[in-house]
Formats: C-alpha cells, sequence, structure tokens
C-alpha cells in the first residue's frame, strides 16, 4: 500500500508475500536486509540504490557504503523546512497588516501564496527526484499563507489561539512520535486502508460544504462551526495523527533499507505538510470553540 502523504506515493507500503511496506516480510538484520535475501526480488523499493547495503557472501554483517539517509538528515532538512514556514510566517504577521482596511489585500496575497504552495507541492510530488529548491518555495510561500491566516484569527476571534495551536500540534507530533516507537501504532494494511477511507471521505465532505457555502452563502452544510463544526475539527486532527503514522513509517523503512541521501528532503517535504494540516486543523477547532465563548 502506498503512504497517505502525496511526496511519498511513488515509494512502498504494498503488500508483497506476506510483508508491509513493500520489503520481504523476513525481518532485517541489524546492518539491513536480511542476510541471503535478494533486494531486486523482496521488492525493496530502494534495491537500485547503489548505496544500499549489499548482501555478502558468507553471511557477514552487512555495511552500508555511505550516501543514504540517515535519521539526522531527515532532522535536519525537516528543521530547514519549517524553519522556513515559521520564518515566512512571521514576516508575513508582521508585513501585511489584518486591519480592516488592508485585511482583503493581505487575504488576496494570503491566496495567492497557498495556489503558488499547491503548485509547488503538487510538481514536487510528480518529479522523480526531491528538488530542496521546490519544497522550501512550497514552504515560503505555504508560510506567507499561514501567516496572515493566524494573525486575522489572533485578531477577529481571540488572542493567543495561535499559540494554542503551535502547542497542540507539537503535543499531536510528539504523542504520536512516542506511541510509534513504542509500537502502540503498529502501521499495518489494514491501518494504511482505514486512514485513506476515512481522508477520501473527509476530504469530499468538505469539499461539498465548500460547494454549498460558495453557491448558497453562509457556511454550507454546517460542518465548520457549531457543533458540527468541533466534530470535524477533531476528526481532522486524528486524521492528521495517523498520517504521522504513515510518515514515521516510511521514514524508518528508508532508512532501514539504505534510501539515497536525497530521499531526507522528500521525508522533510512529507512532514512538513503533515504538521501544516494538524495545525491548520487545530486552529480551525480552537477559532469554533473560542468564538463559542
Amino acid at each position: 500500500m502506498r503512504s497517505s502523504n502525496p511526496v511519498f506515493s511513488r515509494r512502498g507500503f504494498s503488500r508483497d508475500n506476506g510483508g508491509y511496506a513493500g520489503f520481504n516480510a523476513q525481518q532485517p538484520q541489524a546492518g539491513g536486509p536480511a542476510v541471503g535475501t535478494n533486494p531486486y526480488a523482496t521488492g525493496n523499493p530502494y534495491a537500485t540504490n547503489p548505496y544500499a547495503p549489499q548482501d555478502t557472501a558468507l553471511g557477514a554483517p552487512q555495511q552500508a557504503r555511505g550516501n543514504v539517509m540517515t535519521i539526522d538528515d531527515v532532522v535536519s532538512r525537516t528543521a530547514m523546512t519549517l524553519g522556513t514556514v515559521v520564518l515566512t510566517a512571521v514576516l508575513a504577521w508582521l508585513l501585511l497588516p489584518v486591519d480592516p482596511e488592508s485585511l482583503g489585500k493581505s487575504y488576496g496575497i494570503a491566496i495567492g501564496a497557498a495556489l503558488v504552495a499547491l503548485v509547488l507541492s503538487l510538481v514536487q510530488s510528480f518529479k522523480r527526484k526531491p528538488s530542496p529548491a521546490l519544497i522550501l518555495g512550497y514552504a515560503a510561500f505555504e508560510g506567507v499563507f499561514l501567516g496572515v491566516i493566524s494573525a486575522a484569527v489572533s485578531t477577529y476571534i481571540a488572542d493567543g489561539v495561535v499559540i494554542q495551536a503551535v502547542l497542540g500540534t507539537m503535543a499531536v507530533f510528539a504523542g504520536v512520535l512516542i506511541a510509534y516507537k513504542m509500537r502502540w501504532i503498529r502501521v499495518t494494511r489494514r491501518f494504511y486502508g482505514f486512514v485513506m477511507a476515512a481522508a477520501m471521505g473527509f476530504m469530499l465532505l468538505m469539499v461539498v460544504n465548500l460547494l454549498f457555502a460558495v453557491f448558497s452563502g453562509g457556511d454550507g452544510l454546517g460542518f465548520r462551526s457549531g457543533g458540527l463544526g468541533i466534530l470535524f475539527g477533531v476528526i481532522g486532527i486524528v486524521l492528521g495523527a495517523c498520517f504521522l503514522a504513515l510518515d514515521f513509517k516510511q521514514v524508518e523503512d528508508g532508512i532501514t533499507y539504505g534510501a539515497p541521501r536525497e530521499e531526507s528532503w522528500l521525508a522533510a517535504f512529507g512532514l512538513t505538510m503533515t504538521l501544516v494540516w494538524i495545525y491548520l486543523e487545530a486552529l480551525r477547532l480552537l477559532s469554533i470553540l473560542q468564538g463559542d465563548d
């Protein structure tokens, strides 16, 4: 099966010979894939990587030859990508006012930035190799959008709600990471299928709600306000947490099976997209709760 995150769509997560994530069911040894298996026959998506761990004739421990993805690579690239989002968000907050006279112009810039970010993310998703320029460009424009939206919510709905949303996003990330490392969350084919079905249903309902809002005015079907809005906000955050688990699985598999180091940019891209999703859902949920006070 494939990851929920579009930047991972060319990688594993397919059932193969009883295994998951596109790999053989045999457990990897300390240095790489199980000794004695042919990486081209087991479905390893990184088998063609010349730097991947190689089998040895006598079954000796396998050693990577370098230039493979490590957790440090993923952490550093993710820090760069998220740092770009935060930096441009802060600049947008400071430089694009959301007072009544300037709100329309700032919103226009924010929507334009969101569209550019969407285009850049789609271009990167269809590229065979990660492009740091595209990924950082996406992060920069996404940050502009988040900065304006966050400033508007903080100004017109509740001061301090942005900090709460940031802390909530961090809490979700930490919680899912701990649960994944402790194996309280197990990413299996059934888990993936459930998450994807729920995500497709969620997105379909949101599109229908948006169409009703555009053509009939108001809040459409009410999925983004009141009791239904709170329910769908919680569902959105839970889905984001599930996406994080799938992303962690992809990163773990990439490191275990010797993905090229450049793949760490895709990992950073995917994690950033998921965290942006969680932040927006948390901000929306808190806005509804604060607005009802």
